[in-house]
């Protein structure tokens, strides 16, 4: 069992449980991108008005209750009232046969709860679905499972590695925000079920009378009962269709780095400077460069765009953003390895990507213009939002990526538009390196080798985003219209 898995089962198994909301009609998608999540406070915000007038109006309405209440307790207390008295008993029997039953059947109480159930289903169609819960949850288990964060100091809202005696930090936030019994089981529910459902009926071997385990094993029993395709879903992780999962461990330990390359900078070789490409366009501005790795070429750009061009292209984006894919075949797939909404923005939307385009032409000395390159392609992560070892190149001859006409993608530019509090960088596996997200900066890095033959070992990833909401903008470039800005050679070394 992995890391993963033990954590769905033990969050599962440790927790009290409440009932399986209603699966939603459609797939939710607030989960994967930070900006949609952002977006479903403005609901609850509405919800939260909506329970304010109602409570107002239960606190009225208890108000009058209360007075009931004392005013026929005393009556009661009172040793020496007779019930001879026609008026007291009239009272009597008026409050048993017309006041007690006002009580219960109140109207003011039906009418306060319908005012806020009709309130809840106006703004309901704008709120999260369960598979976003579902996915939210996924999300949790992964970066315990990624960072390795310790599963108890992380239901307390502190995130932090434990390995043997070694406690690390990865993030301390300024207000602690810890996990209930039910966030806990929500999270174990979304994942490994099953197993939950033997570790309590182990549990109960040992301790017959725990009332609680019984509990969690007949909810958990009627779950799978619910979901009989659960267990099937729970044995199948669905990752990239390259042959590369032994690189598992080395992907998961670049993102432990989170960006940190100390020993890089004693390597002679590589070197920081000021570009301009020799092109005229950039002999006034030149670019902040930090070549980090040889084979394959990466290099980090400092301070490409400004605050406002990050601004701008997201704020473009952002209506636009759907679900990101993956290529399957001739297909467009979401999958789980892959957690983030993307855009896609052409040069004529805005006269500040047609400046951003001139000045990645100046700086990598190749053709950007279509079809020769791809829209800029503009990703918001999501909670815990990642993309596992991939190539941006295609691997495949029926990938959509040739539908362009114009060849593989020889080379990426990747532009961060955000910051990050922790997490989210960028690990390329077999380089055995990560790039920390620095805001404004530029990752460039060739896909391909001059035979026109994939570069293998350009295999990368997005860490998941521990805490923040990052941004970044793709430009990927073709092959076709770079004949003479980078020549061709048959040495499979080039």
């Amino acid at each position: 069992m992995g890391p993963g898995a033990r954590l769905a089962a033990l969050l599962a198994v440790l927790a009290l449980g409440t009932g399986d909301p209603e699966r939603a009609a459609a797939r939710g998608d607030t989960f994967s991108a930070l900006t949609s999540v952002a977006r479903a406070l403005a609901p609850e915000r509405r919800l939260l008005g909506l329970l304010r007038r109602y409570l107002r109006g239960e606190e009225a309405r208890l108000r009058d209750l209360t007075r009931f209440y004392d005013k026929v307790l005393s009556l009661h207390e009172d040793s020496t009232t007779p019930v001879a008295n026609p008026l007291l008993a009239f009272t009597l029997i008026k409050r048993l046969q017309s006041d007690w039953r006002n009580v219960v059947h109140s109207l003011e109480a039906s009418e306060n709860i319908r005012a806020l159930k009709d309130g809840y289903e106006k703004v309901e169609q704008d709120l999260p679905a369960f598979e976003d819960l579902e996915g939210a949850a996924r999300a949790l288990m992964r970066l315990q499972d990624v960072y390795m964060l310790n599963v108890k100091g992380l239901a307390r809202g502190v995130f932090q590695r434990v390995t043997g005696s070694a406690i690390t930090d990865l993030y301390s936030p300024k207000r602690l925000f810890s996990l209930t019994g039910d966030d806990c089981f929500q999270v174990g529910k979304a994942g490994n079920v099953s197993c939950a459902l033997s570790l309590s009926r182990e549990f109960l071997l040992y301790s017959p009378d725990n009332k609680r385990m019984a509990r969690n094993v007949l909810k958990y029993e009627r779950l799978l009962a619910e979901s009989p395709n659960h267990v099937v879903a729970e044995a199948v992780i669905q990752r990239p269709n390259i042959p590369h999962l032994q690189t598992r461990d080395t992907y998961e330990g670049l993102c432990q780095t989170l960006g940190s390359q100390p020993t890089l900078y004693q390597i002679p070789s590589l070197y920081c400077s000021y570009e301009t490409n020799s092109n005229a366009y950039l002999l006034l501005q030149p670019i902040r460069k930090e070549v980090i790795h040889l084979e394959p070429y990466i290099a980090l750009y400092h301070d490409f765009v400004s605050d406002s061009e990050a601004q701008k292209i997201r704020e473009l984006a952002e209506p636009w953003l759907q679900r990101s894919v993956v290529a399957s075949g001739e297909k467009q797939l979401q999958v789980e390895y892959r957690i983030s909404k993307s855009a896609w923005l052409k040069d004529t939307v805005d006269p500040k990507l047609v400046t951003l385009n001139h000045r990645i032409a100046a700086l990598t000395g190749l053709d950007v213009r279509p079809p020769y390159a791809e829209y800029l392609q503009v990703v918001n992560y999501g909670i815990g939002g990642h993309y596992e070892p991939h190539f941006d190149h295609a691997t495949s001859p029926s990938s959509p990526l040739y539908r362009m006409k114009s060849g593989n993608r020889v080379a990426t530019f990747m532009i961060y538009l955000s910051s990050v509090e922790a997490g989210g960088a960028t690990a390329f596996i077999y380089a055995n390196l990560s790039v920390p997200v620095v805001r404004n900066a530029a990752l460039f890095w060739w896909n391909l080798h001059r035979s026109g033959e994939g570069d293998s070992d350009t295999l990368h990833a997005g860490c998941p985003v521990l805490v923040g909401d990052k941004w970044v903008a793709n430009k990927w470039i073709h092959e076709y219209g770079q004949e003479f800005r980078r020549p061709c050679s048959s040495s499979p070394e080039d």
